[in-house]
């Protein structure tokens, strides 16, 4: 798979990794074991550039693409995907800003939240549901000195620690009388939006999932991000391309840490004699793990390639989100079968793996929703 990179990415990868195997190695089990949230390294990652990296210079960022923030992603999600996941939603709120927010918006926030001073989230998803945007209730009502919203989210990351928000709403209905969708932004400290509920999750331990909510919150006539009424098409973007790529990335991250778990457990471990890695069905579960490894990491790289030269790339990364999360699943559950008793052990990072992936799947639109999207597009 590295022969998708140039100089300048194996580079970053390298820089990525001393950083991760510093700050997040040691510390990621107890991270997952308390379901803590290391909200200090923000401004690390941020220190070193890595908050924007898809962001251009005149905006506090980097200046290069979403193949990059997906090497950054994979090799933070090596060690704790919570963490990643945390980094990864980050990013959407920057994504929303970067891609269709005012040029005030963009001046104003995003040097701020790529050098890591505030953290950002994107809170779409409603309790009726993710994927289905025409079901939101949350509104947003124009008034004479700009907008008001009301509503819940749910399933939110950041959603206790995020500085800047960026929200949906419903706030209109169009000529054939069906809801329109608004996106907006909230700056830090707005009066009325609060965190509920915290999510106590299964996986993706180390990031803080939970529900956002606006109760009268007063918001100036400058907060759309983008048109008003157009609030469906900077999700479906943001989510389709940011996100997704975020969640595979994640997803490949998990499927390495199993390729590098099965062979090291496999050369140690002293069966009849031998070590568990001269038994040829071991050498199979170690080949399947590094299998689906490198074909998730050829259609990541390839999709964000893609989007990189300016192309739309949805479909692909709908296809690689799939793959991904549930070869990650997969690869998991395998890798504790090759470790026996070893496999269930907390002192192994194992158990961690497959309660990620599992917990990744739904996260970015379910593995259903991914088909449904791969389907429409062949079939046009």
């Amino acid at each position: 798979m590295f022969e998708f990179f140039n100089e300048d990415q194996k580079m970053l990868r390298s820089v990525v990794r001393e950083l991760v195997e510093k700050e997040i190695a040691p510390h990621a089990a107890e991270w997952d074991e308390q379901d803590k949230c290391p909200k200090e390294l923000f401004k690390v990652f941020g220190e070193q550039g890595l908050l924007g990296l898809f962001v251009s210079p005149e905006y506090g960022g980097a200046g290069l693409g979403l193949t990059e923030r997906a090497i950054m992603l994979e090799e933070v999600a090596r060690h704790s995907a919570g963490f990643a996941i945390a980094l990864m939603t980050h990013g959407l709120a920057v994504a929303a800003i970067y891609n269709h927010g005012s040029e005030a918006h963009k001046k104003e926030w995003l040097p701020k939240l790529c050098s890591g001073e505030l953290i950002g989230g994107l809170s779409v998803t409603e309790p009726t549901g993710g994927s289905d945007l025409t079901t939101q209730a949350t509104t947003i009502e124009q008034t004479e000195n700009g907008f008001v919203l009301n509503g819940r989210k749910v399933f939110i990351t950041n959603s206790h620690i995020a500085d800047v928000n960026v929200w949906t709403g419903t706030s209109g209905v169009n000529e054939k009388g069906r809801k329109v969708l608004s996106a907006v932004l909230i700056p830090p400290g707005t009066p009325g939006l609060s965190a509920g509920r915290k999510e106590n999750k299964l996986g993706l331990r180390g990031s803080v999932t939970g529900d956002t909510i606006a109760k009268d919150v007063q918001l100036g006539p400058d907060a759309l991000v983008g048109k008003a009424g157009k609030g469906a098409a900077v999700a479906m973007h943001t989510i389709g391309h940011f996100g997704r790529s975020g969640m595979s990335a994640i997803a490949i991250g998990i499927l390495r840490g199993c390729v590098e778990e099965s062979i090291k457990f496999s050369k140690e471990r002293i069966i009849y004699g031998k070590p568990l890695a001269k038994v040829p069905a071991i050498q199979a579960m170690i080949a399947e793990n590094e299998i689906d490894f490198e074909a998730a990491s050829t259609m990541l790289y390839n999709a964000t390639a893609i989007y990189d030269r300016g192309e739309d790339a949805v479909p692909r990364l709908a296809a690689v989100k799939y793959f991904a999360t549930e070869a990650a699943v997969t690869a998991s559950r395998r890798t504790i079968d090759l470790m026996g008793g070893y496999g269930v052990i907390n002192e192994y990072p194992v158990g961690r793996f497959l309660r990620d992936a599992l917990a990744n799947i739904p996260s970015g639109g379910t593995s259903q929703i991914m088909k449904v999207i791969v389907a429409g597009n062949v079939l046009r």
